[in-house]
């Protein structure tokens, strides 16, 4: 089902069904996060004696409570916004409650742009972790661990093309394997040395922090490495819903993390050496190479999910005016999720491949992961706090209350992950400024020209008048105006029509809203009034999951409005050349020049509002800014 044809995705009744899928797309990069968290957690520890291993563990299991389970699971994916989750679906549902709001959406634009920061990362560090198992299972295939890591990477981005709704099918699988596996690698761990388990009491965590000073300051950026997938969780709820990912986590997830830590801590505690990958000592040698491919497939899952997850969030920004227009294909018509698109796959593989050649190693990438992550979760935390006093109502002490939590424990994980800037931290930090500085350069254009074109427009009246006064003839056949203006007549009719002397006996200007919700009912779809002898202004309203069909319009309004016949049907769009003003009011020249090199790199307008292009005509223009 189309999103023109239902206000929101198809839902499926099975939260059984909806939890295994949940498996394969929501929990991929935290299901994959122990093959690499605890070895780096002791590396910066320096030491495996067993009152840090079990400081270590008990920091981690209540950071995956702390974080996961009370602030995401049981908060943030109670404020969801017309059921879509993730930053910009909070910032936009804050958005909502009043105008003009530049806080807000300055701190849901820099948690969105820091999750592309990390997201670059996450295939990277992940697959390169998975087949750092070869270490040990075959040392003499160490130099080959990361020609294969960019050969797994560079096909997995090839594939994109393709969709993913048919290998989707056996994500949700694969993962269960992979999750029970590790359950059960670490129920033998723990069979080694039980006594770990006494690491379950936060007193443990508590007093590692108090007593281990500076050096227990800087464990926390490793510790975070445990929950750095946290975020997908709330992001992806309008996938699935928020009860198959609640059962997903609480059935499976967690139980096997825990476990698994645990297990790996075990076996730290009772003298296994860690100057390796702990995740693989855990395994028998027997196992060793099937566990080393479900792990490579595991992350190859993983590494999907960031992908995907990136390519929702950049339509989401292009639908909110955020971002330029680029070119989106809808990959199967089982699932609106399942779309490519091509400009952030290709950007996202160089990006990945790049990290994997200059830093080689995943603990190495371990240095430069955590901190964008860290940093979104903090904006995460102060919007909810706006979300309890809005939404919920909560008193001001209730709110303040429960966000000091989330933003203590999220603003200690930043400062500890600040620490990597040096060391490689710098990476997703530049990456996430470049992102914000297109989306702000790009949303002050798209302001700046469409407040200079509203300017030159002229009554509906006046230009009636001007048609009679100066005979331009009116000719057989309906014209469609996209335009952006929502008062007088549209500049792009008036140019028209004093340029090629006539104008076609019905005019419909067409003007396509994207509201700050993320479905808009096919019933409210449209609104149409006649404001001149046979002048229509038509006002469209889509939400920001949703992808405009002008031609499946069109044949809405006919229905409302007989008079308006689509049988000779042309719709004039206007390209705009950005040049500079010529004073000092308009935008910096930087500024302009950045903003034209978008413009005349996005998409076309004809594929983004899907118009059959032997029905379109363009109106070339100047818009000084």
């Amino acid at each position: 089902m189309s999103s023109e044809q239902s206000a929101g995705p198809a839902r499926s009744p099975s939260l059984p069904r909806l939890g295994l899928a949940a498996l394969g797309v929501v929990f991929g990069d935290i299901g994959t996060s122990p093959l690499y968290t605890l070895k780096t957690v002791l590396a910066a520890t320096g030491t495996g004696s067993e009152h840090v291993v079990l400081g270590v563990l008990s920091l981690i299991i209540w950071t995956l409570i702390i974080v996961t389970s009370v602030k995401y699971v049981s908060f943030a994916m109670r404020v969801d916004n017309d059921g879509e989750g993730g930053i910009l679906a909070l910032m936009s549902l804050l958005g909502i409650k009043r105008q003009h709001r530049p806080a807000i959406i300055a701190i849901g634009l820099i948690g969105a742009s820091l999750i592309y920061g990390d997201g670059a990362i996450t295939p990277a560090i992940s697959v390169l972790s998975a087949l750092e198992g070869l270490e040990i299972a075959a040392p003499a295939l160490t130099a080959y661990v990361v020609p294969a890591t960019i050969a797994i990477l560079i096909a997995l981005f090839l594939i994109q093309p393709q969709g993913t709704s048919r290998i989707g099918r056996a994500f949700g699988p694969i993962m269960l394997i992979w999750f029970v596996g590790m359950a059960l690698l670490g129920i033998a761990g723990i069979l080694r040395h039980p006594s770990v388990l006494i690491a379950l009491s936060p007193s443990f965590a508590i007093g590692f922090l108090l007593h281990g000073g500076w050096a227990s300051f800087l464990v926390l950026g490793a510790v975070f490495l445990c929950v750095t997938g946290a975020e997908a969780l709330y992001a992806d709820m309008g996938h699935f819903g928020a009860g198959p990912i609640r059962i997903a986590w609480y059935a499976i997830v967690f139980p096997s993390l825990i476990l698994n830590y645990a297990g790996q801590a075990a076996l730290v505690a009772s003298g296994a050496p860690t100057g390796d990958n702990i995740f693989y000592r855990l395994c028998p040698q027997p196992l060793l190479l099937p566990f080393i491919i479900l792990a490579t497939l595991a992350t190859i899952i993983a590494s999907q999910s960031i992908i995907t997850g990136a390519f929702s969030m950049t339509r989401q920004a292009i639908q909110l005016g955020w971002m330029p227009r680029m070119r989106i294909t809808q990959t199967s018509k089982e699932g609106y999720g399942q779309i490519y698109v091509g400009t952030v796959n290709w950007i996202l593989m160089i990006v990945t491949i790049g990290l994997v050649l200059g830093f080689r190693k995943s603990d190495n990438l371990a240095s430069a992961y955590g901190i964008a992550v860290s940093a979104t979760m903090l904006m995460t935390s102060i919007l909810l706090f706006i979300a309890m006093r809005e939404i919920w109502n909560w008193s001001l002490a209730a709110s303040a209350a429960v966000a000091a939590v989330f933003v203590t424990v999220d603003g200690s994980f930043l400062a500890a992950n600040s620490l990597k800037i040096a060391n490689g931290g710098y990476v997703p930090v530049l990456l996430a400024a470049a992102v914000y500085l297109i989306m702000w350069i790009w949303h002050r254009g798209i302001r700046a020209v469409g407040a200079r074109i509203a300017a030159l427009g002229i009554p509906v009246a006046d230009l009636l008048a001007e048609l009679d006064r100066k005979n331009i003839a009116r000719v057989p056949g309906t014209a469609a105006f996209l335009t952006r203006t929502r008062e007088n007549a549209p500049p792009i009719v008036v140019w028209y029509a004093r340029i090629a002397g006539s104008l076609h006996e019905r005019v419909v200007a067409l003007n396509v809203i994207v509201e700050s919700i993320p479905y808009v009912r096919t019933d409210a779809r449209v609104c149409l009034e006649e404001i001149g002898p046979n002048f229509w202004r038509a006002t469209a309203h889509y939400g920001f999951m949703q992808r405009p069909n002008i031609p499946r319009l069109m044949c809405a309004i006919e229905a409302k409005e007989p008079r308006i016949d689509l049988s000779d049907l042309r719709y004039f769009i206007g390209i705009e050349s950005v040049v500079p003003r010529g004073d000092r009011k308009g935008l910096p020249r930087w500024q302009q020049a950045i903003f034209a090199f978008l413009a005349r790199n996005s998409a076309h307008v004809t594929d983004f509002f899907q118009l059959p292009p032997d029905q379109v005509v363009e109106v070339g223009r100047q818009i000084a800014i």
